[in-house]
């Protein structure tokens, strides 16, 4: 199985070396010292289970040509440059799975009831990637893999389990995520399908969505985040305040938010978030905080906590130039 992962950072690393490991023909595209890395010398992981190697082939998307399957790992703000790219990948049976944190651009898309196909502008503004790569070959992805690139080439992973979740956007069953899945299985990472990738999308999410925005207010991991008894109640209530927006529309979220934030408490590790902001890299504001909050409207979920903790944020983001609030 011929499998492109596009974007081979951290987590992007992390999947091809898996999905190497699985028996895939797997090749990666990359940038910069990570791209120079791969190409010299492979991909290098270190993770609880052991330490493994890969050597993916290394090019742009015209060089490597139609895949089987294209995994997507890139944040969102790099999505309209995945757009512009990707069409040399692409055959007629393709699949790409966008396995990526937040609200993802197909979410209304064969959604079923009122709100089927509706867009969402600021995650793919213009429709780039709707006439890109199109719902029909689009599987939705969700990641628990906490990575880091200690040097370029280089992965730590952190996570005990590592898992990436498939599923159809109309809910069917999938041969094309299974067959994905069964590789990654193969390599040492749980691949699992759902046919409710939305529950899966949000049950990450509300996570992400409530710590967040503290992250980038305190500048500080989890942990030392939750020992201040007053941020701890207000990430409480942002986690409660999410749970309530995901089961309004319809995804019924199983949190125990007590113990959620407990587990947090615990971990120094800090958000993806926070750390594009202190490396200067574009912020995934849109879809991680604000358009979370724009479905929260849409359902009729008040959100105090998460409004004032989102709006905080997003002017974080606003002054270091990582993010631009649409007009």
């Amino acid at each position: 199985m011929k499998i492109c992962v596009f974007g081979a950072g951290a987590i992007g690393g992390h999947v091809a070396t898996r999905l190497a490991l699985g028996g895939a023909d797997v090749s990666v595209v990359a940038r910069g010292a990570q791209r120079d890395a791969i190409a010299a010398d492979g991909l290098h992981v270190s993770a609880r289970d052991g330490e493994h190697s890969a050597r993916p082939r290394v090019g742009t998307p015209a060089e490597l040509g139609v895949q089987d399957a294209v995994i997507v790992t890139v944040k969102a703000p790099a999505l309209p440059q995945v757009a512009e790219a990707i069409g040399p990948l692409l055959g007629p049976d393709t699949a790409v799975a966008f396995v990526m944190n937040g609200i993802p651009w197909w979410y209304f898309d064969r959604h079923g009831g009122a709100l089927d196909g509706r867009r969402l502008p600021e995650i793919d503004p213009g429709d780039v990637l709707r006439r890109a790569v199109g719902v029909e070959r689009t599987l939705g992805g969700v990641v628990y893999s906490a990575c880091t690139v200690t040097s370029p080439g280089r992965i730590r992973v952190e996570n005990a389990v590592n898992r990436v979740i498939l599923g159809e956007p109309d809910g069917s069953e999938s041969p094309r995520a299974q067959a994905i899945a069964d590789v990654l299985n193969k390599g040492g990472m749980v691949g699992e399908v759902t046919t409710d990738i939305r529950t899966a999308v949000w049950s990450k999410l509300v996570t992400n969505l409530a710590f967040g925005p503290f992250a980038i207010l305190s500048r500080l991991g989890a942990g030392p985040s939750t020992q201040d008894p007053v941020v701890r109640t207000a990430m409480t209530r942002a986690m409660e305040e999410a749970v309530a927006v995901a089961n309004a529309l319809g995804q019924p979220v199983q949190t125990d938010v007590g113990k959620r934030v407990a587990e947090l408490s615990r971990s120094a590790h800090k958000a993806s978030i926070l750390q594009d902001l202190e490396l200067g890299r574009p912020m995934e504001v849109a879809s991680l905080f604000r358009v979370p909050l724009e479905l929260a409207r849409m359902a009729g979920v008040d959100t105090p906590t998460l409004d004032l903790a989102v709006a905080l944020a997003t002017q974080q983001a606003n002054a270091a130039g990582l993010f631009q609030t649409a007009a």
